[in-house]
């Protein structure tokens, strides 16, 4: 891996002195004993692969979490608690725990068994071959082997494989787009720059991972490897950090709150007991203890890790359905939080097809529609029929001329597919001519016989064609930059008529060129001559004058029809697009401006402006624009950082090497599955199999309703074991209030530590995961994205989590108090029905509470019946707790006694008491909002209607 030995920048070195710097003959090339000293000198030309982690190593990274240190703690505190139970039976909750938290991890550990390997992806992408000069002698070798000085021979068709300055070429065209972003193939040529010019701009030179379009040049190798400009793409990816996604911070902190929060409760709870009751002796002190340590582990939603991975697992599994693979579970609820879509433009927002959307003519314009190289669509006239007229014949001529005038190619494969050859910009008329229908006659009718190539300096092409329909004639046909062209014409089509090209039509036609360039269309123009007998012996250049002006046409990448209805949905849902691209700044400035991105006129920022920018107008220039062209890799990664530093949640999208930096480290890198590269893929979160980008708004609400459903998860959970924390709090306070003493003097506890355990088993699991796959409840892209404060848990939730968790264990009290003799409620039952009882009660009002938590606005009337996984938990639940109270061992196992009829009814209407509160907490809350006084509300549609 080396780079030419100079401070000087290649492009800017004569190729002279860049061959006699690296000792190479321009004729000869380099000696074969010279090139294989100067590779075991500087290594093979291969960019270094990342290590890939041990698969041990992979898995253990699953357990790096606090909210899995959590639940690791909780299976040591749930098996402390068994022992001190004389180890009877098996330790239910901590196994439980156990096979929720390796589960969790073998999930994630599958899901991205595929890790990105993006600087072994940009080796593989390069493992081409190349023709080289050694010795005087032309040979094909592994690219791998080429070397500092070598000289390149590059023709049509193939990969460049090192970064060389040209030193010879013919008719070299480039395509740069998976490197700059060009959407265009680049014309090449030899002339010495005078500056240092961006990336996209050095067209003396050839860059490794670059492939040839149209041409042939030889070039002298000015750096291989790591130095090649692919090699710095790599590097800068090696070194780009991962950033977290939302809801891994999310949960992260999540599970250090509950962390501190679980000691808190246990240590408070314990010394309430301690000072309220009078414990005596090692028995009371064992009861206390166990008591605490069942609390701490009921209040830690063990369950919550189970539902992130299933409801990420689920979603993950719809995206796939609908074209958008995602490679990591957490990533699918980051698009949900995006602010801004970055998104390149070449192939993302454009079909990366070139296509005629005007031609002008001296009769008048024409618009072609139907976008792509399959030859579909139409052209549209503008005051003239299809089938006949002036304009029709003109369009005859002008895409038949340029269709002759090309070297490309359009086939159609076994399969029925349209695909091009050649330089994708003179394919552009061979499709336009097939949508006019007039492609088969052309090639029936003309045969060519010679052709002047074009070249940087003549600015034009033409092929010398025999004319079959009238008697084999030649003719020149020619096509060429507008300007140039029009120097060798002195006359112009009129429809079937010829005139004399005059001062008055040359503006004119230089009007319309005009026209089409400041629409961001690149111009070509087309004229003809027939020649006379004998004159096509003449030298071919010779041959273009008096030349027969048609006319012009206006070429550009078309934008996809369906961005368009994909970024209005975005904006709808208060996201910002953003496009980042190599193109020319007008190009950018049109497609931004069709697509609705910015207001037409609106110009575009480019590489050489950010550079110019100190850091605070950077953020500035960050927050004002939109659009951004002729921007290099570093200036992509630096505006997503920009973006992330000002609070953004980014999520970036493209297809190019050039763009594998930046979508890594985006919070949720996109990559083109169809058009994008190996590297691009691999340095991607997700991928988006049908390049479309209307998809990433389907997973933009996909990802929305996920958090949604993250979020009832929590709610119940919280608030669930809120109800279990407080009920043995006030209780052990309020004992003597409820009646709840014993004539011994023993410590009475409202639940037993098995009881507790048992609760939070049942109500953790199924009800919990069925949350996890509730129905989209609101129209979740008619909000704008959650803020970088914004938190899963705010302070709304918090409350209405403590408010329900005290009516559970109001309820659960008063139900104790109703059962047991004395107190505020007589009672007649003894303390171990009472206790089933109230047990029942909290079981029950945790099952309610399911229901209350789909939303926290919405009725838990509206859609009951929409979540058929939720019935089937509470079902079970219920089957599970009456096995409880009735069957003989568990009685014996949960300290429970058998309920009558009329109990199970009593508990049933006591743990209701929640669904209650909850309905009317929904009622004051939209009152409050302004939807249930004096208007009437209006709600959004919804799954669950």
């Amino acid at each position: 891996m080396a780079k030419a030995a100079s401070n000087e920048d290649p492009s800017t070195v004569d190729a002279a002195g860049i061959a006699k710097a690296l000792g190479t003959d321009l004729d000869r090339g380099l000696a074969a004993a010279e090139a294989a000293r100067r590779l075991a000198e500087d290594g093979p030309n291969e960019i270094r692969a990342a290590p890939r982690a041990a698969a041990w190593r992979r898995l253990a990274a699953h357990f790096r979490d606090p909210l899995i240190y959590l639940l690791l703690a909780a299976i040591l505190i749930a098996t402390a608690a068994w022992l001190l139970e004389g180890r009877v039976g098996w330790p239910v909750d901590a196994i439980v725990i156990a096979v929720i938290v390796v589960l969790n991890a073998v999930l994630g550990f599958v899901q991205e068994a595929r890790a990105e390997n993006a600087v072994a992806a940009l080796g593989r992408l390069t493992a081409v071959t190349s023709s080289v000069i050694r010795d005087g002698h032309a040979m094909r070798i592994p690219s791998a082997q080429l070397v500092l000085g070598d000289l390149l021979v590059l023709g049509e068709g193939d990969a460049v494989g090192a970064d060389a300055r040209l030193v010879q070429v013919s008719t070299l065209r480039v395509q740069e787009a998976s490197l700059t972003g060009e959407s265009e193939a680049v014309l090449k040529d030899t002339a010495t720059l005078g500056t240092l010019s961006a990336l996209a701009d050095k067209v003396n030179m050839v860059f490794k991972g670059t492939a040839v379009a149209q041409g042939t040049a030889r070039a002298v190798v000015t750096a291989t490897g790591a130095d090649t400009e692919m090699g710095a793409i790599a590097e800068m990816l090696e070194a780009t950090r991962e950033q977290p996604t939302p809801l891994q911070r999310e949960v992260g902190q999540i599970g250090r709150m509950l962390g501190t929060a679980v000691v808190v409760i246990a240590l408070i709870v314990v010394a309430t007991i301690l000072l309220v009751q009078d414990v005596r002796g090692t028995r009371d002190i064992t009861t206390v203890l166990l008591l605490g340590v069942s609390l701490a582990v009921a209040a830690v939603p063990e369950g919550l890790p189970a539902i992130l991975s299933v409801v990420l697992a689920m979603g993950v599994q719809r995206m796939a359905r609908r074209n958008a693979i995602v490679k990591r579970l957490s990533s699918v609820e980051t698009l949900g939080s995006a602010s801004v879509i970055a998104s390149d433009k070449t192939g993302t927002l454009t079909r990366s097809e070139m296509t005629i959307e005007r031609v002008m003519t001296a009769s008048g314009s024409t618009r072609a529609t139907g976008i792509g190289y399959a030859p579909h669509g139409r052209i549209e006239h503008q005051g003239d029929e299809l089938s006949a007229g002036p304009v029709f014949t003109e369009n005859i001529v002008v895409l038949g001329g340029g269709s002759l005038a090309s070297n490309a190619e359009l086939r159609k494969t076994a399969e029925g597919v349209w695909e091009i050859q050649g330089d994708p910009t003179e394919a552009a008329f061979l499709v336009a001519e097939q949508k006019l229908g007039t492609a088969e006659r052309r090639k029936r009718r003309f045969l060519r016989v010679q052709e002047i190539p074009f070249t940087s300096e003549r600015k034009m092409m033409s092929s010398i064609e025999l004319d079959h329909e009238h008697d084999d004639q030649p003719v020149v046909m020619s096509k060429g930059a507008p300007d140039v062209l029009l120097q060798w014409c002195n006359r112009v089509r009129v429809g079937d008529d010829v005139i004399a090209l005059d001062d008055a039509i040359r503006h004119r036609i230089l009007a319309d060129v005009n026209t089409l360039s400041d629409a961001a269309l690149r111009t070509l123009s087309v004229a003809y001559r027939p020649l006379e007998p004998g004159e096509q012996a003449q030298d071919g250049e010779a041959l273009e004058h008096d030349l027969i002006f048609v006319g012009t046409v206006g070429i550009i990448d078309p934008p996809r029809e369906e961005a368009g209805l994909a970024i209005r949905e975005a904006q709808r849902a208060g996201i910002r697009v953003i496009m980042i691209t190599g193109d020319h700044p007008r190009t950018a400035a049109r497609i931004a401006a069709d697509l609705g991105i910015v207001a037409p006129g609106t110009p575009a920022l480019t590489g050489l402006d950010l550079d110019a920018l100190d850091e605070p107008a950077f953020m500035d220039a960050v927050r004002a624009t939109s659009v951004y062209a002729r921007v290099a890799p570093q200036h992509k990664l630096r505006i997503v950082d920009a973006l992330q530093a000002d609070g953004n949640v980014v999520a970036m999208t493209g297809d190019g090497i050039n763009d594998a930096p930046a979508l890594k480290a985006a919070d949720i890198g996109i990559a083109m599955g169809r058009t994008g590269t190996e590297v691009t893929k691999e340095a991607a979160r997700m991928i988006l199999a049908d390049d479309n980008f209307a998809t990433i708004v389907q997973a933009v609400r996909e990802g929305r309703a996920i958090f949604d459903n993250i979020r009832k998860s929590l709610r119940y959970l919280l608030s669930s074991n809120m109800g279990e924390v407080l009920t043995v709090f006030l209780g052990v306070v309020l004992a003597g209030v409820i009646g709840l003493t014993d004539p011994t003097g023993a410590v009475v506890l409202p639940l037993l530590a098995t009881q507790i355990l048992w609760i939070n088993l049942l109500t953790d699991s199924g009800p919990a995961l069925a949350m996890g796959v509730d129905p989209e409840t609101d129209d979740v892209m008619a909000r704008p994205p959650r803020g970088p404060n914004e938190r899963a848990i705010d302070s709304r939730m918090w409350m209405n989590v403590a408010g329900v968790g005290a009516v559970m264990a109001m309820a659960t009290l008063l139900t104790l108090d109703m059962y047991l003799p004395g107190g505020l409620i007589a009672g007649t039952h003894d303390l171990d029905n009472a206790r089933t009882a109230a047990f029942t009660v909290l079981v029950f009002a945790q099952l309610f509470n399911s229901f209350n938590a789909r939303s926290a606005t919405t009725s838990a009337f509206r859609g009951v019946f929409s979540n058929k996984w939720l019935w089937c938990a509470i079902g079970f639940s219920v089957v599970l707790q009456v096995a409880v109270v009735h069957v003989p061992f568990l009685n014996l196992a949960f300290g429970t006694a058998p309920l009558a009829l009329d109990q199970w009814l009593s508990c049933v209407a006591m743990a209701s008491i929640v669904l209650w509160f909850s309905e009317l907490w929904k009622i004051t809350g939209r009152f409050i909002s302004g939807q249930g006084a004096g208007r009437k509300a209006v709600p959004a549609p919804t799954a669950v209607d």
